[in-house]
């Protein structure tokens, strides 16, 4: 298994997007095309992908920015296929992700995951991620 950071938008990956998105989020559709090349030509995200003789098995997207106290990290959108899932493909590409953090200058980086995923949150856990006592606030723009 191999993890590359996407540089280009190919069908392979936008089928591999159809796959995936709905096992992550029920509520939200899988990104068109111009859409992932947004991401992918994004200073600020990093579009990572594991790999298995051409088969896409999951995705992850690496965000780092910098603010006036540093420069942050935060993965989001973590998806392994169910067919994948506990052959080591999480762990692969976060671990991959915090390194590429740390190379671009993150101290940290964070992430969140709801309660029910179990075995998402097992994963975090193992590979050091930390619970944070913080609120997490949402504003939903499109009610505004």
């Amino acid at each position: 298994m191999e993890i590359i950071e996407v540089s280009e938008v190919t069908d392979e990956l936008i089928d591999a997007f159809d796959r995936l998105t709905p096992q992550l989020s029920s509520s939200n559709p899988p990104p068109t095309g111009d859409e992932l090349q947004a991401i992918v030509s994004s200073d600020s995200s990093i579009l990572l992908i594991a790999s298995e003789e051409g088969m896409i098995l999951g995705s992850l997207t690496l965000v780092v920015f910098p603010i006036p106290t540093g420069i942050r990290a935060w993965i989001e959108d973590v998806v392994v296929d169910g067919d994948a899932r506990g052959k080591g493909v999480g762990a692969l590409l976060n671990e991959t992700a915090l390194t590429m953090a740390k190379a671009r200058g993150a101290k940290t980086v964070d992430l969140t995951s709801r309660p029910s995923r179990e075995a998402a949150n097992r994963l975090y856990q193992r590979l050091g991620f930390v619970e944070r006592e913080t609120n997490v606030y949402r504003f939903n723009l499109a009610d505004s």
